[in-house]
């Protein structure tokens, strides 16, 4: 199924949070939506829309110091106008055609204006996503199909050849229905663990605390943040141990954000836990520890001892498309998927994983489903169609926790995607927000024609994105 893309628009729309998010080196408060429509044509004439929409975050695709949060922002619209710029320039290819024929040229264009291979894949990501949702709505086919039916054209190419003699048409045959998924709920550096914890409430009626957050959701599985700081770390996992041990059983992820400057400095941490006995049983929940070591140097030095005690994923790390061959010959077994990354580099990552396990006769090498932020609606629903048809039983979450549902949406949009979406979504007197119950996410509805989503945004109630002031 060849197309050409024919009109690409950039929009964006601002929103709030309803409690600060901090992560790594920021404190977030508010952010920027960017959404990406793409026309497509079909060989045949036919044209049709799609949408992409991601969150415009900072200090996660470039951490230098340096640049300023409007900065980062700018970096990734640089990044889209790329992609944009070469795709409306390629003739017609298969929706994986353009990614993969594209994507050396894409990331070196990226590179001479200073953007790194990660701020690089956020462009072309969603330029693919909102190509390959028109193409579904085209076909009448839902994300999960068209996987199946390999609608996409993923196989065997030049850029990724340890996978040459991977069947993906098999692979892909095997993607399952959207049915439910478990919700792994992000612990934010910041948030607190009791309502004592509060010099102030947001009084929404909404769980603000992590004791609040446990009784109303009742999450099997978490994922908690760390700063860097063994002393501080290991303190804080105390206090949040003190609230998940209460509950009947959990698992958890722990998040290193590139917060130590090397993997004796990540080994150093896991020591003091297994050596605390308030963390007993924290301990003995982790699934697998993210990305701890500063990319600079996390695929320069060996994992292997952290690794022996728990599996160690690359997230950020995961900038060159090659990234994840890497970090298996220094130890690393898994590898996020996001959908701001792309997903075809996730469904590349998945083989990866198949071809790798099939090689050593086990289970060893893994993918995680992490979050950026997903924002209800489009975004939020994207991502989860990607995690849902790559077999992930939970997927990271905390978009419905920091953000206040569709904030920034009308009214009449957000009642339209929960009517669409009711298993996905409730009704609540601040208005539509995602439904949790006992920790999880029922999807079933996001087996609909398209990429997730059976509705489109407003785009009347968006603004035209700025034109990139990159470089600066």
């Amino acid at each position: 199924m060849r197309f050409r893309f024919v009109e690409i628009q950039r929009l964006e729309w601002p929103f709030t949070l309803r409690m600060p998010f901090r992560f790594g080196v920021i404190t977030v408060r508010d952010g920027i939506q960017a959404v990406i429509r793409a026309r497509i044509r079909m060989e045949d004439g036919r044209e049709g829309w799609g949408v992409a929409a991601e969150t415009l975050a900072a200090k996660w695709f470039d951490k230098d110091p340096a640049l300023s949060d409007a900065d980062n922002q700018q970096q990734l619209r640089r990044s889209i106008e790329i992609a944009q710029a070469q795709s409306l320039a390629a003739g017609a290819g298969t929706a994986f055609g353009h990614y993969a024929d594209g994507y050396a040229a894409h990331v070196a264009a990226c590179a001479t204006e200073g953007l790194n291979p990660l701020v690089a894949s956020f462009g072309r990501a969603l330029v693919d996503r909102a190509g390959f949702d028109a193409l579904l709505r085209l076909q009448g086919l839902s994300f999960d199909a068209g996987l199946r039916a390999n609608l996409g054209g993923l196989a065997p190419h030049p850029v990724i050849p340890d996978l040459a003699g991977f069947d993906f048409d098999a692979m892909l045959a095997g993607t399952p229905a959207p049915g439910r998924i478990h919700a792994r709920h992000t612990v934010g550096l910041l948030d607190p663990m009791t309502e004592a914890d509060q010099e102030e409430r947001v009084g929404d009626g909404l769980p603000e605390t992590l004791t609040e957050v446990a009784a109303t959701y009742r999450h099997a599985y978490w994922k908690l943040k760390v700063c860097g700081d063994v002393r501080a770390d290991v303190d804080r996992l105390c206090r949040i141990a003190d609230v998940l041990d209460r509950l009947h059983g959990y698992h958890a992820t722990l998040d290193g954000n590139e917060q130590y400057e090397d993997a004796e400095g990540a080994l150093a941490l896991w020591r003091a836990m297994e050596a605390e006995p308030r963390l007993k049983r924290l301990c003995a929940s982790i699934l697998f520890i993210e990305q701890p070591v500063k990319r600079a140097r996390a695929l320069e030095t060996g994992m292997s001892a952290l690794a022996a005690a728990r599996p160690v994923i690359i997230d950020e790390s995961d900038g060159a498309l090659d990234a994840f061959c890497t970090a298996r010959g220094l130890g690393y077994t898994g590898v996020s998927t996001k959908a701001c990354k792309g997903i075809w580099r996730s469904l590349i990552n998945l083989a990866r994983c198949r071809a790798w396990n099939a090689e050593e006769r086990g289970a060893r090498y893994f993918m995680s489903a992490e979050d950026l932020t997903t924002l209800a609606g489009t975004c939020v629903q994207q991502d989860l169609a990607l995690v849902s048809a790559m077999g992930l039983p939970h997927v990271e979450r905390n978009g419905h926790h920091f953000i206040d549902g569709f904030n920034g949406r009308p009214k009449a949009e957000a009642v339209r995607f929960m009517e669409a979406h009711p298993d996905l979504y409730a009704d609540t007197p601040r208005g539509p927000r995602l439904r949790i119950r006992e920790g999880v996410l029922e999807i079933g509805s996001l087996a609909a024609p398209g990429f997730g989503t059976a509705e489109m945004p407003d785009f009347r109630a968006m603004r035209a994105m700025e034109t990139a002031g990159w470089p600066r």
